[in-house]
């Protein structure tokens, strides 16, 4: 019976024990599974703290303020190609500019920022150097009485860092003239632009600077006609003006033109161009009967710009 009672204790003892050891391992199990969740916690918030860091970086990074001397690019056709200039453009803001901001006797990026580009796609004169098609620096030495104008091979220059007088291309003078308004922002435009011949334009504050450019396309214009009248579809018209505005040949110009209306009776600028070469020629009723022509057709045509200019023609002739 004592034997029983013994039994029956320590079987109680050993569940006991048991019970005691599986709820130690099952806190054991439930502290590492608490802690792997804070960790996970802590690595998610982290994670989401780094994510709306970045958020806020790449909004910051969004924010596109304007450059201080602003970049312009301007395209001009001249010639039988185009050039094409690329500069910064600073603003006076109160200050003084040549002979102070900018000074004298000193190589200036002719701008701000990096150095400025000039593209040439034909070939032009400049500084009575010819000058091949490519892109080229240009840089200024500003003066009192006389400005040195200087194209340089540069173009991977940062201003006139880099700068080589051995890369120039070509130098010259240029005189500044002085300009009745001022001007608060650095200006470069082109000008004065006639089919061989155009003009570069520097101002700021009241100082002007000219540039003249030039190239030869009389030669090559007619080769060209002369090739194009070997075919059967002849440029009357082109040939008209050709001879006309480059050489001065009316005689050649009033035939083309006659035989480019023929392929266009309609053609009222046509009849208003052989109007003002038969004046030109002294044949003032060829003239005004050609102008007529074009009055009339102009109004059909309802273009209001030819029908002003034929009545001013005929008012003179």
């Amino acid at each position: 019976m004592e034997s029983k009672k013994r039994q029956k204790r320590k079987g109680q003892n050993n569940s006991t024990v048991l019970n005691s050891t599986v709820y130690f391992f099952a806190s054991i199990a439930a502290l590492q599974l608490d802690l792997l969740s804070k960790n996970l916690f802590m690595k998610r918030l982290t994670f989401a703290l780094f994510a709306a860091s970045c958020m806020a970086t790449s909004v910051q990074a969004q924010v596109k303020m304007p450059q201080p001397s602003s970049t312009q690019t301007i395209k001009q056709d001249f010639g039988m190609g185009s050039i094409e200039l690329t500069y910064s453009r600073p603003n006076a803001k109160g200050r003084k500019i040549f002979g102070d901001l900018v000074p004298y006797n000193k190589l200036w990026r002719t701008g701000a920022n990096g150095a400025t580009k000039i593209k040439f796609t034909d070939a032009i004169e400049l500084g009575g150097k010819k000058i091949d098609t490519g892109t080229y620096v240009l840089y200024t030495i500003p003066g009192v009485d006389s400005w040195e104008i200087i194209l340089n091979k540069g173009v991977n220059n940062w201003g006139i860092d880099g700068y080589k007088e051995t890369e120039d291309v070509v130098r010259f003078r240029a005189a500044p003239m002085k300009m009745k308004t001022k001007l608060e922002t650095f200006t470069m435009q082109f000008a004065d632009i006639k089919p061989e011949s155009c003009q570069l334009h520097l101002m700021w504050e009241k100082t002007v600077v000219a540039i003249p450019i030039t190239t030869n396309i009389k030669d090559r214009l007619k080769a060209q006609i002369e090739a194009a009248m070997q075919t059967d579809k002849k440029p009357y018209w082109q040939a008209a003006q050709y001879y006309n505005e480059y050489e001065g040949n009316l005689n050649k110009a009033l035939d083309n033109c006659s035989k480019a209306i023929e392929g266009n009776d309609k053609a009222y600028w046509m009849w208003l161009y052989k109007a003002k070469i038969q004046k030109e020629m002294g044949d003032k009723a060829g003239a005004k009967e050609s102008s007529k022509r074009s009055l009339e057709l102009a109004k059909e045509a309802k273009n209001d710009d030819y029908v002003k200019m034929n009545e001013e023609l005929l008012k003179k002739l």
